[in-house]
């Protein structure tokens, strides 16, 4: 009971003129599931903890501890949702000719019409299938043949076509001018895509993050051309990864690769002075741009979260020249 879920993100709609600006989360209010009880929103979502008997029992009836499991939905059927959610995979699946993933709301509301919950279907569209598995052996592994190698990641697949890494400057990172880095990513990753580049981009703390002192708190399509995002960290800024967020699950459901580079593991590791020794397509403020001649091997083991980038087959050749922008 120590561990569950005490709060709850409800859209606010007290607040009539929202400052959209700020993102999806202006429009939602963080609340103690307190509330959501005295609406009587918790009545087939929550158990409650017996002290004495050292048991859930289902439903609100009881004085004690409130935990959010779904007992009586998941358990006892107290409305078909399982079943619902079967069938929805079944069409979609028949319907697309491949496995698919849904997103769904339901409203439990028994004012209804009907005095039925209702079942919202937001979304259905197919899962992404790998054909390519990768094995990776850390064993194996040469590190002078790595620009970066984790054992943290998701992804699965192969990629040889990526030719441009943008990573931030660790000599002149400072958590105080994320949001200046926002915009510093935002016109590499414009530039990537009017040229119809993807790109490795690798920054210190959380990509995504609400909180700008977390790491870059930047927008999906902001890095729109990422083939794979890397988090690192650094002696002194250290972060737990974005597992978890709106912004990961945008990254997962496109395919892109995404490594936590955690400085205190023996296993993980960045060569930064290969990068810095690349001459820049571009700098910024703390970014740097840079282009292997030949295109490096990403190879991402999704069985066991083992990923790497590899150097060009040539070793740690220089950028080929290009025009300064």
């Amino acid at each position: 009971a120590g561990s569950s879920q005490r709060h709850f993100y409800a859209l606010d709609l007290g607040n009539t003129d929202p400052p959209i600006r700020l993102g999806e989360q202006a429009c939602y209010a963080r609340l103690d599931i307190a509330e959501a009880e005295e609406h009587q929103a918790l009545n087939l979502l929550a158990s409650v903890y017996d002290l004495e008997n050292h048991r859930l029992q289902p439903g609100l009836s009881r004085r004690g501890p409130r935990i959010l499991n779904f007992a009586n939905i998941l358990k006892y059927d107290a409305i078909p949702l399982a079943k619902t959610i079967e069938i929805l995979l079944e069409i979609g699946e028949k319907a697309l000719g491949n496995p698919v993933e849904i997103e769904f709301a339901v409203d439990l509301d028994k004012r209804s019409p009907d005095g039925n919950p209702t079942f919202y279907l937001l979304q259905l569209k197919p899962l992404i299938h790998r054909m390519d598995e990768v094995k990776l052996e850390p064993e194996e592994l040469r590190p002078e043949d790595a620009v970066l190698f984790t054992d943290q990641s998701m992804g699965n697949g192969q990629d040889a076509t990526v030719r441009d890494i943008i990573f931030a400057d660790p000599s002149c990172f400072d958590n105080g001018h994320t949001l200046e880095m926002v915009q510093e990513v935002e016109e590499l990753n414009r530039t990537l895509k009017a040229d119809g580049r993807k790109a490795v981009f690798i920054g210190f703390g959380r990509w995504g993050t609400r909180d700008r002192w977390l790491g870059i708190p930047i927008q999906f399509h902001q890095i729109s051309q990422a083939r794979v995002l890397v988090e690192a960290d650094l002696p002194d800024f250290h972060v737990d990864s974005s597992l978890g967020s709106h912004f990961f699950h945008n990254l997962t459901s496109m395919g892109i690769g995404y490594f936590t580079i955690n400085i205190r593991s023996e296993r993980h590791f960045v060569d930064w002075e290969w990068l810095m020794s690349q001459p820049p397509v571009k700098t910024t403020a703390h970014f740097r741009h840079v282009r292997t001649a030949i295109p490096m091997e990403i190879l991402m083991d999704g069985r066991r979260g083992l990923s790497l980038v590899r150097k060009p087959a040539d070793g740690p050749k220089p950028s080929e020249p290009m025009d300064q922008e």
